[in-house]
């Protein structure tokens, strides 16, 4: 009789060895780590956001649910090594709706919002997030909104029920206005949306400024180590009086007060300062 037929054999010792093999990927391949990191940071929040729906259930969707997830997701950052430093938040307006943009460099901005989230403010989010399993469920109930990019109409009426939730809801909304992630240590040209939404709306803007990530994170090179990063809130930027034709204008003009705040944190030794030094500055182009 045979103890190993070969069908089974590869899978057991492979099964067998695992206990072994982990360990010494951890230590031996920074890649490696680099995956198991970003994976337990995916997985970690997919169960986080399982423990949160039946707690944010009993409201229902609503923007006050979103402080459970914010309490939820806080201590994550110390679980990376990650210390988030916080400054200028006294510019967020104390009492009304405001539109909050913000750079967007990885799923790691999660970090950064959650600990500047300023009360009944909920983000504007790709729909896709929604079918994100325990996340999208979760995202859902704590009232953030969907847009689906690729359907410009839709688009275009969501943003319009949006101006007035701010208005009649006292909701405030936080907006990637690059629309996708960018790891290039700068950033991209900034989308219009968010801008004819506080035009719209005739409330503040409020930038936000993340540092780059570049000394403790790089998807292309596979790096993730422990870290600080510095989330600067600038002063809001009025909109009254302001038109559609002057959207194009405004958003120029807070992508470039963003883009020189993001080279100051970024090069004092809280966030990407060596990686900026070494690339002569990433992005000079994109003015």
């Amino acid at each position: 009789m045979e103890l190993w037929p070969g069908v089974w054999t590869a899978p057991l010792l492979l099964l067998l060895l695992l206990p072994l093999l982990l360990p010494a990927l951890w230590f031996c391949s920074p890649s490696a780590k680099y995956f198991f990191k970003m994976a337990f940071y995916n997985g970690w929040i997919l169960f986080l956001a399982v423990l949160a729906i039946p707690v944010c259930a009993v409201r229902g969707r609503n923007v006050e649910n979103m402080k459970i997830l914010r309490l939820m997701l806080l201590h994550i950052k110390y679980l990376y090594g990650i210390r988030v430093e916080v400054r200028g938040a006294h510019h967020f307006p104390p009492s009304q709706p405001y539109v909050v943009v913000s750079n967007h460099q990885s799923s790691l901005d999660l970090l950064g919002m959650m600990e500047v989230l300023p009360g009944r403010c909920v983000p504007i989010a790709k729909r896709e997030l929604l079918w994100a399993g325990s996340a999208g469920l979760a995202c859902w109930l704590a009232g953030v909104i969907f847009i689906d990019r690729k359907r410009t109409g839709d688009a275009i009426s969501v943003m319009s029920e949006v101006a007035q939730t701010l208005l009649t809801q006292d909701v405030r909304v936080w907006v990637f206005p690059e629309g996708t992630r960018n790891h290039n240590g700068s950033m991209l040209p900034f989308k219009r949306g968010a801008f004819h939404l506080a035009v719209q709306a005739q409330v503040p803007i409020v930038p936000i400024v993340m540092s780059s990530y570049q000394d403790f994170y790089c998807k292309k090179e596979r790096r993730f180590t422990s870290g600080r990063c510095q989330v600067r809130v600038l002063p809001p930027v009025p909109t009254e009086g302001l038109t559609p034709d002057d959207v194009p204008a405004l958003a120029d003009r807070v992508r470039h007060s963003m883009l020189t705040v993001f080279r100051e944190i970024s090069t004092d030794g809280r966030g990407g300062g060596d990686y900026l030094k070494k690339s002569g500055g990433v992005g000079e182009a994109r003015l």
